[in-house]
């Protein structure tokens, strides 16, 4: 599939139903399509992901900073930015908005692996809601990453000022109020977020 113009993207868009893509075809259309981000489901379907505000980019950057100084500091995995797509093992392709990968599963990707969509669940993922955000939607999709073999993940709706804490034995707790400090627990040793950092200060 080769896209030239802005108007065959939105044409071909259309006709996505019709064509499911291989992991190879799906790759090069994102690529040929670079300023749109997309993600794809279990079935095939393709989805188009909104751009981040201002204030959900800014808290964002927050998550990852912090991320960024542990994981140079304990040198354990890889972090990756919400740009970063996955292909999992039920053949879904998501990005997260923040995704951490031990060394050793990282390491046992070749080389093109790595470069596309690299084919493993992340150990550790962080989705960041934004107002307009459904949260049965932001459930059952951190659900997903769990029965993908994500083993701890973060659901953060700021407005409310909540955290569902998801965990690869099937619990989940629920965090109110940003007074509280996140733990990486056993999948990211040592790792505490204040979640003071994301208060709304407007």
């Amino acid at each position: 599939m080769v896209i030239t113009s802005e108007y065959e993207s939105i044409y071909s868009l259309k006709q996505l139903d019709n064509h499911l893509m291989t992991d190879d075809e799906f790759y090069q259309f994102c690529l040929l399509n670079d300023q749109t981000k997309f993600e794809r489901d279990a079935f095939g379907k393709i989805i188009i992901m909104p751009n981040t505000g201002g204030l959900t980019g800014i808290k964002n950057s927050d998550l990852i900073i912090d991320l960024g100084i542990w994981n140079r500091k304990n040198k354990l995995g890889q972090l990756f930015d919400s740009s970063t797509a996955f292909r999992l093992p039920s053949s879904a392709v998501r990005s997260p908005d923040a995704a951490w990968v031990s060394n050793e599963r990282w390491n046992a990707l070749t080389l093109e692996e790595q470069t596309k969509f690299p084919p493993l669940c992340p150990e550790f993922v962080i989705e960041l809601m934004s107002n307009s955000d459904d949260l049965k939607y932001a459930v059952e999709k951190m659900h997903k990453w769990i029965d993908n073999g994500c083993q701890l993940a973060w659901l953060i709706y700021p407005k409310g000022e909540e955290v569902r804490i998801f965990r690869a034995n099937g619990t989940v707790d629920l965090i109110i109020g940003f007074d509280n400090i996140l733990s990486g627990e056993n999948v990211l040793p040592n790792l505490e977020f204040e979640l003071s950092f994301l208060k709304s200060e407007v």
